[in-house]
């Protein structure tokens, strides 16, 4: 299990036999003419998915060469790109060392290195609440650490993790199972985050804001999901399901504070997702995600190929 990508949509897309010049055997006359961008994957998604898929047509509109590129392939030489483009790198959750040395190998990447680094740990967090940005209260416990949790419902997951692996929810009459989560996490050499459950997402859900290249595209719907199956299943990533969404004034002034709040700034992201929660005093903060996200280009019109035209600004 460790040793897999995990899925966030169930089955594997066909090959890109209708892309062809997205693939490792695209013709040495395309190549001389456009710079190629690899997208980076996992190895159980070689072919990519349905929407990375859309955002290699879109980079073949721009004059972009677009390939899939499996991360931990050691037969890929990164440097013949002309950039690596995050995309579905999902595994790395169980090799974060491995994935962050070698995003610090490449050449040029988007996101930047040193932002993939930071926010591959949901320690992030810290810094983003520190800066001032409306963030859920979060409770940080490491190895080591007294396991002193709040009261209420809350959600226990690891600091590194996607796709809601490892991730339950508690009752309060449960906070002995809720604690046998966190020494788990400990024992493993992980660090626990405990955050408080917001009973209002399961009636308003939560919302997802698409930023690419730093502006805002689209919205997004998540289904509540813990409620439903409040117990993670090791290795499962749960099911999510997604709509379109359009955003509310309040939730956009959020998202440009949490993205304002970025060390380093927010004018080199290429891509981000902000994903909020309805909090007691108004949109709150749940994960900024801006490694591997799905950015859902194809519920909004225009999305992909405005994702290409960023990349393709890139590389002038």
């Amino acid at each position: 299990m460790w040793e897999e990508c995990p899925r966030r949509r169930s089955g594997r897309p066909p090959p890109l036999s209708d892309l062809a010049e997205t693939r490792a055997g695209s013709s040495a006359r395309t190549e001389a003419a456009a710079p190629a961008v690899a997208l980076a994957t996992c190895a159980e998604m070689p072919d990519l998915d349905d929407e990375a898929r859309l955002l290699a047509g879109a980079l073949q509109s721009v004059g972009l060469v677009a390939r899939p590129a499996v991360w931990t392939d050691p037969n890929i030489h990164w440097a013949d790109f002309g950039l690596v483009v995050i995309r579905l790198t999902w595994d790395y959750i169980f090799r974060r060392e491995e994935f962050v040395t070698w995003v610090r190998s490449l050449p040029l990447v988007a996101n930047p290195a040193d932002i993939l680094v930071w926010n591959t740990d949901k320690r992030y967090l810290a810094d983003l609440m520190r800066a001032g940005a409306p963030v859920i209260p979060t409770r940080f416990i490491g190895p080591g650490d007294r396991v002193d949790l709040p009261e209420g419902e809350i959600v226990v997951k690891p600091t590194v993790s996607a796709g809601s692996i490892d991730t339950s929810l508690y009752g309060p009459d449960e906070m002995v199972a809720a604690s046998d989560h966190v020494r788990a996490l400990q024992l493993e050499g992980r660090t626990a985050m405990v955050q408080p459950y917001r009973a209002t997402i399961d009636d308003e859900a939560e919302t997802g804001l698409v930023y690419l290249g730093q502006r805002f595209s689209h919205a997004i719907r998540k289904a509540p999901m813990l409620r439903k199956q409040p117990r993670s299943i090791p290795g499962h990533i749960r099911d999510h399901v997604i709509t379109a969404r359009s955003a509310t004034a309040a939730e956009l002034e959020v998202a440009e504070a949490v993205l304002d709040a970025m060390p380093g700034g927010r004018e080199r992201l290429l891509y981000a997702r902000v994903d909020l929660v309805p909090g007691p005093s108004g949109p709150e903060l749940m994960e900024l995600e801006v490694t591997e996200p799905d950015l859902y280009l194809g519920l909004e019109d225009g999305a992909p190929q405005r994702l290409a035209e960023a990349i393709a600004e890139l590389l002038r």
